[in-house]
């Protein structure tokens, strides 16, 4: 179930500017396909506004839910809403125009996801990013993937090969009691070092096997991550937190970047400088 937003403000101070680089908007004015999850009640752009009241952040990625599949309508809607401290992830399927390809990129679209770890659920598949891969290139937008760990060392080939910048989820969704020695650490770890991919610090409910409030496997991975390529990385909230039933603490979920990035510095960055490289948000 959902439940109203805490009003309790995270410890950790956000610096000016800070973004929030990976959450998702859900409006009932824009209907699902059928079959599609049941979305969260308070996930609108006035829901959000709330969080960023609390957390201090200001600038925001929107990306598109799986609920609504390749119809982007709600995520454009929620970047004319947010303004221009706001970006977004798209889905798309190969048949988009370059008409249609243009208009996105015009509203704020920075790149294209796909979510792969749920056969049943995924609205895209592995065979498309390749094709879409070489007709996002020449916009400079990058391919967004939730895959789990397993997927990536499977498909290494593929992404090391992709004309685009890679952006990966969740942490790369390593199994959690494997950890940073997951050898899809090490795979991704190449991918940065070749100055194209980036990682996402969010979803600790995701990559844990223990849970809050410290979500120490979860904060094993972050902290590994931190270590590596503090230049490569950006923050997420994924609110309103679609796979949970059990909806997690927003201040305790921003808290937690205290402990990842305990460096004031390397948070910072993680923050607002890596967001503004990775999203075009204008520099302070």
């Amino acid at each position: 179930m959902n439940r109203p937003l805490s009003g309790r403000a995270p410890k950790l101070k956000a610096p000016l500017s800070a973004a929030d680089c990976h959450m998702h908007i859900y409006d009932p004015r824009f209907p699902e396909p059928p079959n599609a999850r049941p979305s969260p009640s308070n996930g609108t752009v006035s829901d959000y506004r709330l969080l960023q009241k609390r957390n201090g952040t200001t600038r925001v990625v929107v990306v598109q839910p799986r609920a609504y599949a390749t119809d982007n309508q709600v995520t454009l809607d929620a970047l004319v809403q947010l303004g221009a401290n706001a970006r977004g992830i798209a889905v798309l399927h190969p048949t988009v125009t370059d008409a249609e390809l243009k208009q996105l990129d015009a509203g704020g679209i920075r790149g294209i996801r796909f979510s792969l770890g749920e056969a049943a659920t995924a609205v895209v598949t592995i065979d498309m990013v390749e094709p879409l891969a070489q007709r996002i290139a020449p916009l400079g937008w990058h391919i967004q993937f939730h895959v789990p760990g397993d997927l990536i060392v499977e498909r290494a080939d593929l992404l090391r090969r992709l004309p685009t910048p890679i952006v990966i989820d969740h942490m790369g969704r390593l199994a959690p009691e494997a950890g940073p020695d997951h050898p899809a650490f090490g795979i991704i770890r190449g991918l940065i070092d070749k100055g194209r991919t980036w990682v996402k610090l969010a979803g600790a409910y995701l990559n844990t096997r223990i849970g809050p409030p410290a979500y120490p496997d979860a904060t094993k991975i972050a902290q590994a991550w931190v270590r590596t390529a503090p230049e490569r990385l950006v923050w997420g909230s994924d609110w309103p937190h679609p796979s949970e039933k059990n909806k997690p603490d927003d201040a305790l979920l921003f808290d937690l970047l205290a402990d990842w990035a305990p460096d004031e510095t390397a948070r910072n960055r993680i923050l607002v400088a890596n967001p503004e490289a990775l999203y075009g948000f204008a520099a302070n």
